[in-house]
This record gives C-alpha cells, sequence and structure tokens, in this order.
C-alpha cells in the first residue's frame, strides 16, 4: 500500500509516525488554555492538533431519564448526564478559527471530529485539510459518507467496531468518495490498559483493509505506543492536557508536554530502528570485527611444536584464525614460529 498524505505530511511506513495531540475538553472552557495547549503542543513536536466540533444538542438529547445518565462506577463521568458531559467537554464553534489560525501559526496541522452533518458543512468552511472519526461514530454511515464526500482524507477509530462493521464503514468511505483512508486501533474505555490494547491487530488490520493503521491511545505512558511502532502504526494519537492536576474531562488520561515531546521523540525512535531484515555486520559494526575472538600463541612455540591448550588459547581480538578450527589444530605440529602474542593463522 503507498503512502497517504495528511494535511501537508506524508503518512506511511517510509515516514516517521504522524504525532496527533486531541485536546478535546481540556482547554475547561477557557480560549485562552485552548490558544496556551495549542502552543505546548507544537513545542512537543507533534504534527497536528486536533479538536472535536459538535454541541450538547448536537451530540444528544436534554433528557435526564436513565438512558442519557452516565451510571458505570469505573467511569471518570459517572452519574452525569450525557447532555451535561457534552456541554461542558464542547470546544465553542466561533473558537474553531483562532484556534486552528494559532496551530498553523506554530507549524501544526489543525483538524477535527465532526459529530453531524452540520459539523462537517461548518468545517469545510474553515477549509480543514482531513477529518476523523470518533470510535462512537465509526457506525454511522450517513455521516460517514458526508464526510467522505469532501474528497478529502478520512482517519477512522475503530473502537468496538466488529470487522463486518469495519467493512461496511470503509466500503461506504471509498464509495462515497474518499480514497485515503488511516483506521485507528482503539479501546474505547478511558483510561485504557495495556491488557486490552490488543496492538496485534494492527498489522492484521492493514492487510484486511490494505491501508495505513495507527493507535488512538488511551492508555498511560508511551510504552503502547512505541510498541505499536515496531508493528506498523504509522499514526499515533494521544490526548493532550497542560497540567493533569488542574483537571479537565479527559485530563486523568491525557499526557503532559514533556510526556507528549517523550512520544515523539520515543516512537520516531521505535520507526528508526526498524530497518529492514539485516544479517551479518552493519558498514558501522565492520570496525568491532577485530574484537571478537580468535585463536592466539599463549606462549613462544618453535617450528614443528605441537599445539596444545597451553600454548594456543581462544582470545580476543580476532586477527587470527577462528575459534572453530581450535580443536582441529591441537596435537598437529607448528609450520612456523610464532612469538607469545602472535595471531595464529
Amino acid at each position: 500500500m503507498g503512502n497517504i498524505m495528511l494535511g501537508n505530511k506524508y503518512v506511511g511506513n517510509s515516514f516517521p509516525p504522524f504525532i496527533i495531540a486531541e485536546m478535546s475538553g481540556n482547554h475547561n472552557q477557557s480560549l485562552d488554555k485552548a490558544l496556551e495547549i495549542v502552543e505546548a503542543v507544537a513545542k512537543s513536536g507533534a504534527d497536528a492538533l486536533k479538536i472535536q466540533t459538535y454541541t450538547a444538542d448536537t451530540m444528544t438529547l436534554n433528557v435526564r431519564n436513565k438512558d442519557f445518565m452516565i451510571d458505570d462506577p469505573k467511569s471518570l463521568w459517572n452519574g452525569e448526564s450525557l447532555y451535561d458531559l457534552y456541554d461542558k467537554a464542547h470546544t465553542p464553534w466561533e473558537w474553531h478559527e483562532p484556534i486552528f489560525r494559532r496551530a498553523r501559526e506554530a507549524g501544526l496541522i489543525p483538524f477535527s471530529t465532526p459529530f453531524d452533518e452540520t459539523a462537517v458543512d461548518f468545517l469545510e468552511g474553515l477549509g480543514v485539510p482531513f477529518y476523523k472519526i470518533a470510535s462512537f461514530e465509526n457506525n454511522d454511515i450517513p455521516l460517514i459518507e458526508k464526510v467522505a464526500s469532501t474528497g478529502k482524507a478520512m482517519i477512522i477509530s475503530t473502537g468496538m467496531a466488529t470487522v463486518a462493521e469495519l467493512d461496511e464503514t470503509v466500503r461506504a468511505a471509498r464509495a462515497a468518495g474518499c480514497n485515503d483512508i488511516v483506521l485507528l486501533k482503539c479501546t474505547s474505555t478511558y483510561p485504557a490498559t495495556p491488557e486490552n490494547t490488543n496492538i496485534l491487530t494492527i498489522p492484521h488490520m492493514r492487510e484486511l483493509f490494505d491501508c495505513p493503521v495507527g493507535l488512538s491511545d488511551h492508555t498511560m505512558g508511551t510504552g503502547v505506543s512505541v510498541a505499536s511502532v515496531a508493528l506498523g502504526a504509522t499514526v499515533i494519537e494521544k490526548h493532550f492536557v497542560l497540567d493533569r492536576s488542574e483537571g479537565g474531562v479527559d485530563a486523568a488520561f491525557s499526557m503532559e508536554p514533556q510526556e507528549m515531546k517523550a512520544l515523539v521523540e520515543e516512537t520516531e525512535s521505535a520507526w528508526k530502528s526498524l530497518g529492514k531484515v539485516k544479517y551479518g555486520p552493519t558498514k558501522v559494526e565492520k570496525n568491532s570485527l577485530q574484537f571478537r575472538r580468535s585463536i592466539y600463541a599463549a606462549k613462544d612455540i618453535r617450528k614443528g611444536e605441537t599445539y596444545t591448550s597451553e600454548n594456543i588459547r581462544v582470545v580476543r581480538p580476532g586477527f587470527g584464525m577462528k575459534p572453530k578450527y581450535y580443536k582441529e589444530l591441537l596435537g598437529k605440529k607448528a609450520e612456523k614460529e610464532f612469538k607469545f602474542g602472535d595471531p595464529i593463522t
């Protein structure tokens, strides 16, 4: 499969991992903090900044019955109504333009996740270069088709989706005009645990759908993301916060600036280390060959003297005969004189 363009950068196995910092609602309803997040993301070395485009009303209904309440003791948002959560977490639409402008000025590629068709129309007006589909919307075929109809690249998180559902989603996107798709392996728990991440799915998914695959990572730390690069992940998405202690709807599983910087550096190191299948010394190892073991005279040896375990030894460096000949030499007679420390040749 070939490389694809996301904004002004190529994505694929021939290029370093494309790192996305997700702001989500960690701005805590402050535009100043949102712009501060943009600056911090840029300094971390990430490639792109993602926000989310919705309102509480485009996401759900303002209802308080049990269907619309979060009832999960393990959830960060247990006890909240969906409407109140989305109202608190959304990024006001009038903030999008200044956030995008600041991101571009800082060298980032800004884009967003739309959650309904009105959001797609709004984002088209802002000139976003590509789109993200969230895991919870990856079965919303009308939304997939709307985004695909723009002709722009799509990044699709695959949380909770079966293979059959993903097949339906990818087929719908391609049929509606999207040629460039990136699928992100995702576990839709917040935070996620390494045990539930199953990144061995990444190469399988890449072959199955013939497209670049990455990771939307909700685990803590960098370990899972780095490991995913070794399995072929070309895009890594992580939530970002200035300071977890200050809170934010996603702060508990978001990366702070220094952690994001480490993620950028460590995933690139992992990518560089992949190389190709290679045996034998590399160019940079040639000089190290001298420090291998070989056979040397451990005493002065006269011509015609018998080689014994007393007068020859396998030692470093490697300028003598290879160690595999040691047993063959024992009991044979020296054909020339060797001084102590001479290589046996």
